[in-house]
């Protein structure tokens, strides 16, 4: 194998095949109020297998409402699991925008009642890295047991600052170093968000974003083409000609370069963005599974794996 997938993980971990179930639990991002990141649309970060399940807006409301939107989600998804993959194990994974922005007691409410729906393996938490201060990470660390991990994914999008500017992230590297570094403190893996192809980004700005993962050594990543949504800052750019999506031999060669130099044993949990049918500036290649196969295929045509440069 080139590279450690996710599902490869999970089998050699639990020794069955496990399953995330995604939830929207009604939570909003702070960033929304200063503009939001460039590349972010109505949706927000909204996977979109959540998209067919309407988020009404519940974040502050009452939260008997929101409890019956996550348990639809949760009996939904798991059904849908069993059904399609004969799924027994499961994952609870907030995933819809910043699952860490809340009041403790709200976010003690919300993760309290989701896990009390089912007997999950893990609790994934996907957030902001200027949203995870000390009393948060107590808390998430809280609900670690010998029988369930505690995951956060990072979105951290690249390791230039420059980049995150112009992205209008909102946060710098420094701010995720901080979250990274007290997360592995209190014992909770982490996985980190990376875009590969954006505006700006040559040789050097990569090599700058390798060496900070080599420094903190993530538990996981993911990694994600450029998506353009409609009605976004990035979009307009994209009009204008100061942007290009990649095609499936740029994307695979930039994930060529970021395998080699990570750690080999760091869980490799995606691939590619889901970009839904019709986007205004679609990525050039076919789906996940031809992604996959072209990776895999050049990776041993050149004789490498992940880490062979790290």
């Amino acid at each position: 194998m080139v590279f450690r997938s996710y599902s490869s993980y999970l089998k050699e971990k639990y020794g069955t095949p496990v399953y995330r179930v995604g939830v929207d639990a009604g939570f909003t991002c702070p960033h929304r109020a200063a503009g939001g990141c460039t590349y972010c649309d109505a949706h927000g970060a909204r996977a979109v297998y959540l998209r067919n399940s309407r988020n009404p807006g519940l974040a502050g409301r009452n939260l008997q409402d929101r409890f019956r939107f996550i348990r639809k989600q949760v009996e939904e998804g798991m059904a849908f699991l069993r059904r399609r993959y004969d799924s027994r194990e499961f994952i609870l994974y907030f995933q819809a925008n910043t699952n860490t922005f809340g009041t403790l007691e709200e976010l003690k409410l919300v993760y309290d009642y989701a896990l009390s729906l089912a007997s999950f393996r893990q609790l994934v938490v996907s957030t902001r890295p200027d949203c995870l201060g000390p009393p948060v990470v107590d808390l998430l660390r809280s609900y670690r047991t010998p029988d369930r991990e505690v995951w956060v994914e990072l979105g951290l999008q690249s390791g230039n600052d420059t980049t995150l500017e112009r992205l209008n992230r909102g946060h710098r590297v420094r701010d995720f170093r901080e979250a990274h570094d007290r997360l592995t403190r209190a014992g909770v893996e982490t996985i980190v968000h990376l875009i590969l192809g954006l505006p700006g980004e040559g040789r050097g700005e990569k090599e700058k974003t390798v060496r900070l993962l080599q420094d903190v050594s993530p538990r996981g990543i993911k990694f994600h083409n450029l998506h353009i949504p409609a009605g976004t800052a990035l979009y307009e750019e994209y009009l204008r000609g100061g942007v290009a999506v990649s095609s499936l031999n740029r994307h695979r060669d930039e994930l060529i370069f970021f395998l080699e130099r990570i750690p080999p044993d760091t869980v490799i949990m995606r691939l590619s963005t889901d970009t839904p049918g019709g986007a205004p500036a679609p990525r050039r290649f076919g789906d996940k599974n031809v992604l996959y196969q072209t990776l895999e295929t050049e990776m041993i045509r050149r004789g490498t794996w992940q880490g062979r440069l790290f």
